[in-house]
């Protein structure tokens, strides 16, 4: 197998990204922390109606409240990052990873066309995927890939 070639072909939805976890603006950060906690995840998404506003992650929380000394009663949407990058569940896997990288993003929203979120994409996902279809591509790759050893290495 090709790894380009299928991160070009597959879809964003072969992934199965989570379920789109969400909370109003008006909610508080407190509340936010709650439900990511409860349901172990890194970011939740901040929806107005059934539109995406923003995301709320564990870097928003580290840097924009805790770092600031900001109270954890504060509404979601003074910290969150708002309209933040999405993909859609028919965008090629390349798609997403070109945008995470970008970005420097760990979490990116799932949307529909008419822009309602449909789920996160964790770039844990694209590593499992990684993994399980190129496992000798993935598990073979030096440290440095452009760092070729001299010797021989083991016995």
């Amino acid at each position: 197998m090709d790894l380009a070639k299928n991160l070009r072909i597959d879809s964003v939805s072969r992934l199965q990204p989570s379920g789109p976890l969400q909370v109003r603006p008006d909610q508080t950060v407190d509340e936010a922390i709650e439900l990511m906690r409860r349901d172990q995840v890194g970011c939740i998404l901040v929806c107005q109606g059934d539109c995406l506003v923003g995301i709320f992650t564990e870097r928003d929380l580290v840097l924009r409240v805790l770092a600031v000394g900001k109270p954890l009663t504060i509404p979601v949407a003074e910290c969150m990052t708002p309209d933040p990058v999405t993909v859609h569940p028919k965008d090629p896997i390349t798609v997403a990873v070109a945008r995470m990288e970008e970005g420097g993003y760990r979490h990116l929203p799932v949307v529909n066309e008419a822009g309602r979120p449909l789920g996160v994409l964790s770039v844990k996902k694209i590593v499992h995927y990684l993994v399980e279809h190129f496992p000798t591509t993935v598990y073979n790759l030096p440290p440095d890939p452009t760092a070729v050893p001299k010797a021989p290495e083991g016995a």
